[in-house]
């Protein structure tokens, strides 16, 4: 049922021009990045060249378009979560959810990984980019798949967030805000922080990208791991509260 739920909502997301519209400009925008990371990494390459343990294709292309994939997706993904639960409860066929053989959690499993897996359509985006660098150079594999492990979490968890923030209003345009409004709070929390780290060392955790970053520079540490699972778990688990609390009003 839950694999039921998830082929419904990923067909209904492709089926809107939004969808389609999103994905094309985000391409676009990448592409056009990846375009110009290129033309930069060949104007310096002869000068690298000389550098001892000069920086390569990894470093100058793959990490930052990794990232810009992970900025640009952030700005998506409210768009593609806002209509999950409240475009539901705004039509009024969440009604007919509450008589449904089918559990709440199946409810929110369903819909979160059919929205995960339009985001793996994103994500293979991107690693199609980055492994096209293999025709003609190296590329450090080990740190590419930590990054790309770090991108899927991220995506993850944004995806998880606009899910939740889509069960507590039933107009889309809110959780489409509030979802913006979190994510943002998370993204740019590490400027508490200090910009030498002498701030709050919990507002440094607490920020999406002081683990993110770690994954892209190759390291896998379990606590960023545990960072994104706890964010996942956490949006599911209140998702699912708050439609069983929905379900039982009279």
């Amino acid at each position: 049922m839950i694999l039921t739920i998830a082929g419904r909502e990923l067909r209904s997301l492709f089926l809107s021009p939004l969808a389609w519209n999103l994905l094309a400009v985000m391409q676009f925008i990448l592409a056009w990045l990846f375009l110009v990371q290129m033309e930069n990494f060949t104007r310096l390459q002869s000068r690298l060249v000389s550098l001892e343990n000069a920086p390569g294709l990894t470093d100058l292309i793959v990490v930052p378009l990794l990232g810009n994939v992970a900025i640009i997706t952030l700005l998506l993904i409210p768009l593609l979560s806002m209509r999950l639960i409240s475009e539901e409860l705004r039509s009024g066929t969440f009604s007919l959810l509450r008589s449904a053989p089918i559990s709440i959690y199946q409810i929110v499993l369903g819909k979160y990984l059919g929205l995960l897996a339009m985001l793996g359509v994103i994500l293979s985006m991107g690693a199609v980019m980055a492994l096209s660098l293999l025709a003609g150079g190296e590329l450090d594999l080990g740190r590419l798949a930590a990054g790309l492990l770090g991108l899927g979490l991220v995506l993850a968890a944004a995806a998880a967030i606009g899910l939740y923030l889509s069960t507590l209003s039933p107009q889309p345009a809110v959780a489409a805000v509030g979802s913006y409004g979190l994510l943002l709070f998370l993204w740019l929390i590490n400027l508490a922080a200090g910009a030498e780290g002498k701030g709050s060392a919990l507002f440094a955790w607490i920020a999406m990208p002081t683990h993110f970053d770690r994954l892209l520079s190759g390291l896998v540490r379990s606590s960023d791991l545990i960072y994104f699972l706890l964010i996942i778990g956490l949006c599911l688990i209140l998702s699912v509260h708050r439609l069983d609390a929905l379900r039982t009003r009279p």
